[in-house]
This record gives C-alpha cells, structure tokens and sequence, in this order.
C-alpha cells in the first residue's frame, strides 16, 4: 500500500539535467508533475500508474535560454481558475502556460525593447479566489519584484529590494492577497503586507537578517500561514512567525490608505547541513512534516513539533 511506506519507482529518464520537480498533489494515485528541464522545455507528467510515466501529457519549448523557476496553480484545488503553469527565465520573459492549449502561451511578460533583460530566479502565483482574479509574481537577479495583474494583463506594483531575489511565496495562493515574503541574496528577507496598496507608495513591508548567507527558499506552514521556514546558505532552517499590526492600514497625510507592516519573530533554528539548502516543502496532510535538499546532494525528511501550540 502507498500509504504504509515508501516505494521505489522507476526512473525517469530526461535529456538534461532536471532543475525543479513539483508535485502538486499530495495523493500518490494522483499525481501531478511539472518537470522542467536545465534547458528549454517544460514537460507535465500526470498519469495514475506511477510505474510507467515516461510520456509526457504535455510538453512545450518554452524559453530561448535556462528555464529557472516554475509555480502552478489550479485544477488540482489549489485555487481558483484554470490549471495553470508559470515559468521564469534567463531570456528575462515570465511566461504562463495552460496545458490545453499546446504551444503558445497565454500570457507572456516581458522586458519592452530597449529595456535590460534581467534574469527571472522565482515566480509565484497568488490572489486566485475566485474565477477571474490571478497574479503572478516575479523576482530578478537584480532585485527587482514585479507584480502582474493577469485579469487585467498589467503591471499592477514592481519595486526593488537591492538584492537578487531568491525565493517569492504568497501565504496562500487561494485567497485574497494577503502577504508576501521575499528572500534575497545577503541574508535578508522581505514581508510585503498585500492588503492595501498606496498609489506611490506600494505596500508595506517588514526586513529581517535571517541568515548569514543567501536566504535560498521560503515555505508557509500549510496548516498555519502566519509560521514559515527560510533555508540558508549555511545549511541552517530558521522557523518565524508573522505577528500583525493593530491596525493593517492607516491614512497618510494626503487622507490616503497605506498599510502597515507586522512585525517577525525566530521561534527555532537548526543546521542540518554544511552546503546551501536550496529546496524545502512542507507536508499538506501531516502537520510538522518537511523535506529539504541540498548542495551535498542529501535529501532529508524532517518533523517540526508543538506547532499546534503556537
């Protein structure tokens, strides 16, 4: 039985070296995988017969250079909407696929001739609660966070945290923006409050040195938004929680609304490695239960306990 332990697959065979594995659902029998590979393609496996699933449902060149990053969202009850996969890029484009529609995609964010082409390390999909309302979210190498309103197909709120940004993740992706936490190079993390945002002044955000390295991924507690860990680049996993304000928003001196920013706290930290943890997931179904890799090529599953009490 799946459930009672675990079992060995076969393996996948791919071309290139494969750079980010998603599994978007937490039932075994069925699975969805977005693979993509250290090249240009972007394949989807989904099939119920984990044994033999070496053919692609889909599969599309997605991108001139690296495929960096990739986010899902919908059809498996992770939102709102049609089923959905974003991908980042060193070619500077930020892309949105469905995978009924081969080829194209439907949305493609890119720089305007002339501009720059920054190169995109993390996306994420956000504000998916109802049908029509999506976002997705873009950091760089040079630490600009882009924002894009995918109903409206505009650029909703860019800003620029000095730094490359490592990691983007909405607490939930199912609800109305609520917050967003940045991670960079140099240690530092950012907490946007999506709430409420001023015309000229965007959102509100939050700025804890979290580790004396890279800050490579951030992760919500599935069961608890306002907990999430950050993995370093010394092999250490911090646990924090967001407290928020008294008050989410006042109004500034011209009687506009601007948020405020909470406040985070560290509750734990461990080092579990010498290298960069560089990947980490937390359980859907178990409280408490993650995995992380690492640059020593160790996968480790873990167990945080007494977060009920929290």
């Amino acid at each position: 039985m799946l459930n009672t332990g675990l079992k060995r697959l076969s393996p996948l065979n791919v071309e290139h070296l494969v750079w980010h594995l998603c599994i978007g659902d937490s039932k075994l029998l069925e699975i969805l995988m977005e693979i993509f590979i250290f090249g240009k393609m972007i394949k989807q496996h989904c099939n119920g017969n984990l044994e033999a699933p070496e053919m692609p449902v889909y599969s599309v060149k997605g991108h001139k250079e690296i495929i960096n990053t990739i986010d899902g969202i919908g059809g498996l009850g992770i939102g709102e909407g049609a089923p959905e996969i974003v991908t980042g890029s060193r070619d500077g484009t930020v892309k949105v696929w469905d995978p009924r529609q081969k080829e194209d995609p439907v949305a493609n964010m890119e720089p305007a001739q002339g501009e720059n082409k920054r190169d995109c390390w993390t996306v994420a999909f956000g504000n998916a609660y109802n049908q029509e309302e999506r976002v997705v979210c873009a950091g760089y190498d040079n630490g600009d966070i882009k924002l894009f309103d995918l109903r409206n197909m505009s650029l909703r709120w860019e800003t620029n945290i000095k730094n490359g940004v490592c990691s983007l993740e909405f607490d939930r992706k199912d609800i109305s923006m609520n917050k967003l936490v940045a991670t960079s190079l140099e240690g530092k993390f950012h907490v946007f409050d999506m709430r409420t945002q001023h015309p000229t002044k965007g959102f509100a955000s939050v700025t804890e040195k979290a580790h004396k390295s890279t800050v490579w991924q951030v992760r919500h507690l599935p069961q608890n938004r306002e907990l999430f860990l950050t993995t370093g680049g010394a092999g250490s996993l911090h646990l924090w929680k967001y407290e928020y304000p008294t008050q989410r928003s006042k109004k500034d001196s011209e009687g506009l609304e601007m948020g405020v920013a909470g406040s985070v706290s560290l509750l734990q930290n461990v080092t579990v490695s010498t290298q960069p943890v560089s990947s980490l997931d937390w359980s859907p179904d178990k409280r408490g239960l993650c995995v992380c890799g690492s640059f020593d090529q160790a996968v480790r599953v873990l167990i945080v306990t007494k977060l009920q009490t929290i």
